[in-house]
């Protein structure tokens, strides 16, 4: 068995927030998912912007919330919170002032450089989460997609009533999230590969970072993409030890090709050790 199908209490150390979706149930979803006892965990359904301000996790905090297995899903790692968002306590951060040292003693407990491994094992062990170590990337690719989110999904969100509290506690309408005009994605190889593979960034991260930089640049979309292009590959690949967070979507898990790029982690490039000059 990979867990147990309840976990009470779990402390769960969150690394990956996807961007919103709109949801048939819920106005919108993220997936959340990180460490538990050194394994990976899955939290879904999670209608993230309707917890309030201040349990509204990041990425690298510690949460505590009773989990029982997701019975709807059937990978290995999907839990949902047994008390819904009432039930998700917020802890501290990991932050980096110091050192990455902690963030990584969790996230690099077991890393792949394989993709065909990670494919074997969602196939096999019906696994759907891993951390990638990508042997070269190859480029960062920016696309156009639709704009706006599909008709059914915007009469589905018109029917809620979407509130937040303001400073006051009085309500306030929420806006829904904005749908990305552009798609990301790298072009790596890992080891084995004889051809290099194209997967999509699908993080809360880099649209944060899109919507920030146009907002920076003025609304010139050109200029923000470059910017974002600027930190995910330039700042990224050369500065950065990067991985890949890698998780599979339930519909195409059984596919060649199951899995998408979920989240990035980057740790600076450790020094390299200067070897004296005579020995």
């Amino acid at each position: 068995m990979y867990l147990p199908d309840e976990i009470l209490g779990a402390k769960v150390l969150i690394t990956v927030k996807t961007y919103p979706q709109p949801s048939n149930k819920y106005d919108e979803l993220v997936c959340t998912a990180g460490f538990f006892e050194g394994k990976w965990v899955r939290l879904y359904p999670v209608p993230f912007r309707a917890l309030p301000y201040q349990d509204q996790y990041s990425k690298y905090h510690w949460v505590t919330v009773d989990l029982i297995r997701n019975h709807s899903d059937f990978r290995v790692e999907s839990y949902k919170p047994k008390h819904g968002v009432d039930g998700i306590y917020v802890g501290e951060k990991i932050d980096t002032k110091k050192a990455w040292s902690e963030r990584k003693a969790y996230v690099l407990n077991e890393v792949f450089t394989s993709m065909n491994e990670l494919v074997e094992l969602a196939h096999n062990e019906k696994r759907s989460l891993g951390v990638l170590k990508p042997s070269r990337i190859i480029k960062f690719v920016v696309e156009r997609q639709e704009r706006e989110w599909k008709k059914e999904w915007r009469d589905q969100l018109r029917q809620y009533n979407l509130f937040d509290l303001d400073e006051n506690g009085e309500g306030k309408v929420r806006k829904v999230i904005s749908k990305l005009p552009y798609k990301y994605s790298y072009v790596f190889f890992a080891e084995g590969d004889k051809t290099p593979r194209k997967l999509m960034i699908e993080d809360w991260e880099i649209g944060r970072l899109y919507w920030n930089c146009l907002t920076q640049c003025g609304g010139n979309e050109d200029e923000a993409n470059r910017l974002v292009e600027q930190k995910y590959f330039e700042e990224f690949c050369s500065k950065k030890d990067l991985y890949f967070f890698m998780g599979t979507t339930k519909a195409h898990h059984f596919n060649d090709h199951p899995f998408i790029i979920v989240g990035v982690f980057y740790p600076p490039k450790l020094p390299v050790e200067q070897l004296p000059l005579f020995s």
